[in-house]
């Protein structure tokens, strides 16, 4: 008993270290959902974890790719954060269906006040809205986070495709190209080919019973005049 004792208290403690560690290696600055389609606009959230034992988090910035740059930016407001967003000249201007843009937000910055930093073992959502997106396969964006005791983890690291991940890796959201539409003619052609299947086989099933009561009619009428020479 005592043996089997240690050996399940070994285990928990073992079992513990490991969902804390892997605890730590998942807590890092992320955008969900990480999918959105090309060309569409998408409403994202930065999520943020406080990974200090101390400290509380004051400030996040999310800077946009310049490369890829998004016509339209938008924030949703955060109880207790103001946010700015800061614009930069596009070297080769974007065209929109409401024109042409020549400048794009590059940074997008949060600032807690009072006491609405995230403090140690919280997190807190920074709601976007993005778009036209840009047809690419993906947009990285690099994060800033900013403690209250002035230390800053940045979250700039690119993630190799196969390699371990990164200590700080980036948040990435994964574009994908728009789902090609139907052509409007497959409807119409398959319900015409069911219609016209339905008719045929309804014709079909009517020839067949008006045979069969015409057999029914001579094999009646033999009958009679069976009967009647009988007689």
């Amino acid at each position: 008993m005592r043996r089997t004792a240690l050996f399940v208290s070994a285990a928990t403690a073992g079992l513990a270290v490991a969902l804390g560690a892997a605890g730590t290696a998942s807590a890092h600055v992320s955008v969900t959902p990480g999918q959105a389609a090309q060309g569409g606009y998408a409403r994202l959230a930065f999520r943020v974890p406080d990974e200090s034992a101390t400290a509380s988090t004051v400030k996040v910035e999310v800077y946009l790719p310049k490369d890829q740059p998004v016509a339209s930016v938008s924030t949703m407001p955060v109880p207790g954060w103001t946010v700015t967003l800061t614009k930069e000249k596009l070297t080769t201007p974007v065209q929109t269906d409401d024109g042409q843009v020549t400048e794009a937000v590059s940074r997008i910055t949060w600032t807690a006040a009072g006491d609405a930093a995230i403090k140690p073992g919280e997190f807190q959502e920074f709601p976007v809205s993005l778009g036209p997106l840009p047809k690419t396969d993906k947009l990285v964006f690099k994060v800033l986070q900013s403690y209250s005791d002035g230390t800053v983890t940045r979250w700039i690291d690119a993630s190799a495709p196969g390699g371990a991940e990164p200590e700080h890796p980036a948040p990435v959201l994964t574009l994908t190209p728009a789902a090609a539409a139907s052509p409007s003619s497959a409807t119409p052609a398959t319900g015409s080919a069911s219609t016209s299947s339905g008719g045929g086989l309804a014709l079909g099933l009517a020839v067949a019973g008006l045979v069969a009561g015409l057999a029914g009619l001579v094999l009646g009428a033999l009958a009679l005049l069976r009967t009647r020479r009988a007689g």
